[in-house]
């Protein structure tokens, strides 16, 4: 694909027109990608209870090949991978991320035990978590910083689409299966499940080899050393450091919505995964789609009226709206569950936008894969290592199972207010433009 490298010589009017059109098949390639790795992390969700049974799990190591699983690697190398992203070719290592996730795909189709079903998630998660970093710093590239927030806007959707067609088409392939006494390769309905989705995924791979390695822009500092990245990244700690808080504090309350709300269904609404999984799967699209919109627009619009603090205006009100949605486990009705999920997760698509584009925007082009690597370094050891875990010994503390509904609320409650308070913080400190 075009890059806006020839646009130079061009009017600007001209090169604006050219830049997007040049970047439309490039973005939405982009988010396809993003869409296949987050359609294969979260394939295993719909039907964890089932795995749970079938391989004699309990909820603790359940909740750890839903978060430790994502954690582990992630905080290992997520550091060191935005440092490659930041100088190294991007479209290489958007390869080897896909190419990572469907080989857990694979794994997890033929995993015998609970060990190797914990290497299996932690491959698919690694490669699926990655790639929205890689993917994020290759669409900046592609557009001018006014309208990243909208550019951006696609890869969200993207990240959306994934995990509502994993509960949508896994629970419908899962129904499928099993009602039709089908086997594939002799396998259990969950598991001929991850097997579609690996074939899938291992075709979706080919559109990346169109794709070019976009021309970097406002570089001010080529081939940058790792130390003095972090330095620069530290010197911009008051505006960082509670915007790293508050990402963390929505990807604590949307992950642990996500990783428990198909246990919930099914223990305190008798649902099964051919029951909930397509009315959850749309659910999580429009509330993607919706976040993703309203986070892009937001974006663009805040730091137009606003520069650099106008950005993070949305995702202020966006987490107080949340707040009180954080009770959707304790509704009494599945509808008034969907409905306090489908805005809490809106909410959640929203700042999650706004952060990414704050950096996109306010972060200069030379640090900014690694200040992305390290927001997924803290963001999932806590959002996914931690908040699965947690809400699991919260119910435990609390009685037991049956009390999970109520310890996903407290989880999520608190979190949505910690979110609300350091956005806050963060859009004060913000500067107007990544030269600060």
């Amino acid at each position: 694909m075009a890059t806006d490298a020839s646009l130079n010589s061009a009017q600007p009017g001209e090169a604006a027109v050219k830049a997007k059109t040049s970047a439309a098949p490039a973005l939405l390639i982009l988010a396809l990608a993003v869409t296949c790795g987050s359609a294969v992390q979260s394939a295993f969700s719909p039907v964890q209870e089932l795995t749970k049974l079938d391989m004699g799990m309990s909820d603790l190591q359940l909740s750890y090949a839903q978060g430790l699983a994502v954690a582990l690697p992630a905080v290992v190398l997520s550091i060191p991978l935005g440092w490659l992203v930041d100088h190294q070719t991007r479209l290489r290592l958007l390869i080897a991320m896909a190419s990572l996730w469907t080989l857990g795909a694979f794994a997890t189709v033929w995993a015998p035990n609970f060990e190797v079903m914990m290497a299996a998630r932690m491959a698919a998660s690694l490669g699926g978590t990655c790639v929205l970093p890689i993917a994020i710093s290759m669409a900046a590239d592609l557009c001018r910083p006014e309208v990243r927030g909208r550019s951006l806007l696609l890869l969200t959707i993207g990240k959306a689409a994934g995990t509502a067609l994993a509960f949508a088409i896994g629970g419908a392939v899962y129904g499928w299966l099993q009602a039709g006494d089908i086997s594939l390769a002799g396998l259990v309905a969950w598991r001929g499940m991850h097997l579609i989705f690996a074939l899938a995924s291992l075709a979706l791979i080919l559109p990346l080899f169109l794709l070019r390695e976009p021309a970097r822009r406002e570089v001010g500092q080529k081939g940058a050393a790792l130390g003095p990245s972090l330095a620069a990244l530290w010197a911009r700690r008051g505006f960082l450091a509670p915007l790293f808080i508050g990402q963390i504090s929505v990807i604590m309350a949307d992950n642990a919505a996500l990783t428990w709300s198909a246990s919930v269904l099914s223990r305190n609404f008798d649902q099964t995964p051919d029951q909930f999984a397509g009315w959850l799967g749309g659910l999580l699209l429009g509330a993607g789609i919706l976040g993703a919109v309203i986070g892009g627009l937001a974006s663009d619009l805040g730091h137009k009226r606003w520069p650099g603090k106008g950005i993070l205006l949305g995702a202020v009100i966006c987490s107080v709206i949340a707040i009180p949605c954080a009770l959707f486990p304790v509704m009494p009705t599945v509808f008034g569950f969907a409905a306090m999920l489908a805005v809490l997760l809106v909410a959640g698509t929203a700042t999650g936008l706004m952060t990414a584009t704050s950096i996109a925007v306010l972060v200069p082009n030379e640090y900014r894969g690694l200040c992305l690597g390290a927001f997924v370094v803290v963001g999932v050891l806590f959002g996914f290592g931690v908040a699965p875990t947690v809400v699991t010994l919260l119910s435990q503390a609390m009685g037991g199972d049956g009390n999970l509904g109520m310890a996903l609320a407290i989880i999520g409650g608190v979190s949505a207010v910690g979110a609300a308070i350091a956005f806050f913080i963060s859009m004060l400190a913000a500067p107007k433009t990544a030269a600060g």
